[in-house]
């Protein structure tokens, strides 16, 4: 098993601020503690057919210099205000698993990539040292790979990441070289758009909606143990039928399905 060495930013290239989202999930994983980081996300992927890893590590490093937000770092001044800064380049965090010299079999060898992950999963990120992005990749035969992504969601939404592996693809093919795609868009767009928002009016917006809430709600009451627990994962088919009908009346409101079962669910708990 090989890996890289620490990972050391270059110089500085700009200074962000950051979006409201960012301020609470940079709150929540300081607040975690040491504790399993639950805003740590994670995606594993079966390759077929030969790889080059070395195109594709280079593909990835790429992509890294393509989008300035994959370099960000995020830091609290003393003053209590709270910044991302974004060095020129950052060293890819990567890391490769070779199994296919072993004597495992199949199971062993799928159960052994699970453990890997889950070491990967397992360790947290510190927000202040960039790319908060590492990538494993595992090779079970040379016609089979797994590559197990684990980032923070600081970072990466479910937004972001078909767009990133659409990226990667394309660069990949293309030899690790990314020139092909064009300027990339920036997130410091985006947080250009937000600063001039009307924050006084979203908050007064706010207050009305809340005027009637005395308190926060408990849905259940605090164990002894206040440590963070990672989720778990129950899966559910629904029929094809019921499926159709979410798909059409999250497109007929412009939501998406996410957010016709997160409406649900807030309306259960309510």
């Amino acid at each position: 098993m090989t890996s890289t060495t620490p990972v050391h930013g270059s110089a500085l290239a700009e200074v962000w601020p950051l979006s409201p989202l960012q301020e609470g999930l940079l709150f929540h994983a300081e607040y975690g503690g040491q504790g399993p980081d639950l805003y740590t996300i994670q995606r594993t992927d079966l390759l077929s057919g030969p790889i080059d890893a070395d195109r594709l590590r280079a593909s990835w490093r790429a992509l890294l210099n393509r989008h300035s937000a994959l370099r960000a770092s995020f830091h609290r001044r003393k003053s209590g205000r709270t910044v991302q800064l974004i060095p020129r380049e950052v060293a890819l965090r990567w890391r490769e698993a070779d199994l296919s010299d072993t004597d495992l079999t199949e199971e062993e060898a799928l159960a052994e990539v699970r453990r890997l992950a889950a070491e990967e999963r397992a360790e947290r990120f510190d927000l202040a040292k960039a790319p908060l992005l590492r990538l494993l990749l595992v090779r079970l035969s040379p016609e089979r790979h797994w590559t197990v992504m684990t980032s923070h969601h600081i970072l990466l939404d479910g937004w972001s990441m078909p767009v990133m592996l659409t990226e990667l693809a394309a660069i990949y093919a293309a030899d690790g070289d990314a020139s092909e795609l064009g300027p990339a868009p920036t997130f410091r767009d985006h947080l250009a758009w937000l600063s001039r928002q009307d924050k006084d009016s979203a908050s007064e917006a706010w207050r009305e909606e809340l005027a009637d809430a005395d308190g926060p709600t408990l849905v259940a009451p605090a164990g002894p143990d206040h440590s963070s627990v990672l989720p778990e994962r129950h899966g559910l088919t629904l029929p094809d039928e019921l499926s159709d009908a979410l798909t059409t009346l999250a497109r007929r409101h412009g939501l998406t399905v996410n957010t016709v079962m997160q409406g649900a669910w807030a309306m259960l708990l309510a």
